[in-house]
């Protein structure tokens, strides 16, 4: 799956995963939104975010067997 994983010095990271399987192999542009509460809820300080990751596959471990470029862009925070 595509995750995107938010973390500061003082704990471990947050891991949002996308919940479509297909998002990693869609060649459509799409736009994922994700609640900051989300993160939050998972023990985030969000007024402390240091890192960001994006990823394929599991935060343990990157996904294998695949080939292809993933584009991503316009990477935003919205307030509620």
């Amino acid at each position: 799956p595509l995750y995107v994983a938010i973390s500061n010095s003082t704990g471990a990271p947050a891991v949002i995963a996308h919940d479509d399987p297909s998002a990693t192999v869609s060649t459509a542009w799409r736009q994922w939104r994700i609640s900051l509460q989300a993160f939050a809820d998972k023990g985030v300080n969000l007024t402390d975010v240091d890192k960001i990751a994006i990823g394929i596959g599991s935060k343990g471990g990157a996904a294998t067997g695949g080939t292809g470029t993933m584009y991503i862009d316009d990477i935003r925070l919205y307030r509620p």
